[in-house]
């Protein structure tokens, strides 16, 4: 199961980067001379970016933007240091999307939103995210595409993506352990030869940075966010470098930066049990279309497809055990695809898997013509270099089977993604946390699910105990996000904190 965390805003995908403009071959030219160098094989680097201090001033000297025209919106760039230890060496282009606030007059300042990933387009959000017309009328509405991704000069090494999803992710002998382990070699090795001078400065810090560039380019002296799943990681690494510049800052579906990466796995391993879980219990209450248990349908398809692919007549490939575990994963997210999934287990149990490959593909991000829009690039990018992993292979793989033991459905497959991680030529080093004794960051709110697949509902409760002055709001109810998805309780609360820096009281909760 891939593990490319997604939020349900508006009930789209967390990755909608279908809006990229610029391609691969722009993020080497804007970022290396002589065409990007590459790394011999196997060779590692580290980031070089600071992870131990507080910042007041703008993160680089302050560029300008010029707007233009953008689908009824307003886009730019700003060149950034790509490394912001060396802020007159190499630049890096970002791009920028805003939404002006209507009525200028009222305008208080900018609200920037990430929908999390990594890997998933900010631009793309701030086109779309449903903020109702009191916030409109005075804030901007800002997207900061992350480095790689859409109009921050989108990666593409993805000619290896499928073959890595469509492996076998649970290890049965070792012909399967060699495999996994080769397809995923390619893939990282494809990344390196392409981008090995970029790797390195991917991090969550580089982001939180450039937003910060972006903010002091605008001319506001702070800025208010909004950040679902991975942009809650962004979010409290700008609060942490820039605590001045925050006006007020929104984290919904939180993930924990204290975790390892091998923690965070076998977290989401539980979270992803507790959302199939709670569709076995809706099915068997509901029937759901399901011809039987839903457990004992699941197990069976899941069987059927590691002893041989499922053939898929409406779709390009097979429903391998790869796509089966793809198929899962993507449809856990929201209960809105719970009936999508119940039709696609049915007809693979009856021999089409076609309803399987296409959750899979949508999960990948995959078009018609083949091609990836769905960030997985950005996705290890960022993932292995923001947390501590093993560095040998097999030790995730043997990590991953003794996840798979205790959460048996979806554990091992979920955990066995991030052997990427053991290969990816950049070392992981974890994010810090924001200090407890941090100064001048004003009260934030941390909303959290008690039923999220992706970002355990505990994630949320510690981090809202660990950041001095934050608010929880607990969401009790199934899904991975749940701000501006109509949820009155929440908006309310949250709108009302955007617009004048009310903060809810601590431990809301809305049923």
């Amino acid at each position: 199961m891939a593990t490319i965390q997604r939020t349900n805003a508006t009930h789209r995908r967390v990755r909608p980067v279908t809006a990229a403009l610029l391609s691969g071959l722009l993020l080497l030219s804007a970022c290396s001379s002589g065409g990007g160098d590459k790394k011999a094989a196997g060779t590692t680097s580290t980031p070089s970016t600071s992870q131990d201090t507080t910042t007041t001033s703008s993160a680089a000297p302050v560029g300008t933007l010029d707007w233009t025209d953008c689908d009824g919106a307003e886009c730019a760039t700003l060149d950034v240091p790509l490394d912001y230890s060396k802020p007159k060496g190499k630049t890096f282009t970002i791009g920028i999307l805003r939404r002006p606030a209507t009525n200028p007059a009222k305008r208080v300042g900018a609200i920037f939103v990430n929908p999390g990933g990594p890997g998933g387009s900010a631009t793309d959000l701030a086109s779309y995210l449903p903020f109702p017309k009191d916030i409109t009328e005075r804030f901007d509405i800002v997207g900061v595409d992350p480095r790689g991704v859409a109009k921050s000069s989108k990666m593409d090494c993805d000619s290896h993506l499928q073959d890595i999803y469509d492996a076998d992710p649970t290890m049965d002998d070792q012909a399967d352990i060699d495999h996994y382990i080769k397809v995923s070699q390619e893939f990282v090795d494809e990344c390196e030869q392409k981008y090995g001078d970029v790797l390195p400065f991917l991090g969550t810090e580089e982001v939180a940075k450039d937003m910060d560039s972006v903010r002091a380019a605008m001319g506001d002296d702070q800025l208010t966010y909004v950040g679902y799943s991975y942009g809650t990681a962004i979010g409290q690494t700008y609060a942490r470098l820039f605590p001045t510049h925050v006006r007020a800052m929104v984290i919904d579906g939180v993930v924990d930066l204290s975790e390892s990466g091998m923690e965070g796995a076998a977290g989401q391993a539980a979270g992803f049990t507790g959302a199939l879980n709670a569709f076995i219990a809706s099915c068997d209450s509901t029937g759901c279309g399901l011809d039987g248990p839903a457990g004992d349908i699941i197990d069976r398809v899941t069987a059927k497809s590691e002893a041989t692919p499922i053939p898929a007549p409406g779709a390009d490939r097979p429903a391998t055990s790869g796509v089966v575990a793809l198929a899962l994963g993507d449809a856990l997210y929201s209960e809105d695809s719970w009936p999508s999934l119940a039709r696609a287990l049915t007809d693979g149990l009856a021999g089409n898997g076609t309803g399987l490959v296409n959750l899979a593909d949508e999960y990948l991000g995959r078009e018609a013509d083949g091609s990836y829009d769905g960030g997985f690039e950005v996705y290890f990018g960022v993932s292995c270099i923001n947390s501590a992993w093993p560095t040998d292979p097999k030790a995730v793989l043997a990590e991953a089977k003794k996840v798979g033991a205790k959460f048996p459905r979806v554990g091992e497959a979920l955990v066995s993604d991030y052997v990427r991680c053991a290969l990816w030529p950049v070392k992981g080093k974890a994010l810090p946390e924001v200090p407890t004794d941090i100064k001048g960051l004003p009260p934030i709110v941390v909303i959290s699910t008690t039923n999220d697949p992706a970002t355990p509902y505990e994630s949320g409760v510690k981090v809202a105990k660990r950041i001095p002055d934050a608010r929880l709001i607990t969401n009790v109810g199934e899904g991975h996000t749940i701000y501006a998805n109509g949820k009155a309780c929440i908006d309310d609360a949250v709108d009302a904190y955007l617009l004048d820096l009310k903060a809810p009281a601590d431990g809301l909760r809305c049923s």
